[in-house]
């Protein structure tokens, strides 16, 4: 018997803490049937493909800035090899 409360506060944490990580600013409903919880698990889902889709953009935009730097040093050290008289090889 205490094993199975053990479980169900386990289960009531977990579900607790799915709640408290749902960010977007609207709070789950705690599911009371399989159609509530079939809709718990895709508003999940819809908040984790959000989130995921945010950061993905967040790391392109990051990867594009480095590009543009890159390319940016890339030219001051052909302009710098040029005004030193430094042969560029091309």
């Amino acid at each position: 018997m205490a094993e199975q409360k053990g479980s169900s506060q386990r289960s009531e944490l977990n579900k607790s803490d799915l709640n408290e990580n749902a960010r977007s600013g609207e709070q789950l409903t705690e599911p009371k049937n399989i159609q509530d919880l079939t809709q718990y698990v895709e508003d999940l889902l819809h908040q984790l493909q959000e989130k995921f889709q945010v950061m993905s953009d967040q790391i392109l935009a990051r990867i594009d800035g480095m590009g543009h730097r890159i390319d940016d040093l890339e030219k001051n050290i052909a302009d710098l090899m040029t005004q030193t008289g430094v042969d560029t090889g091309k």
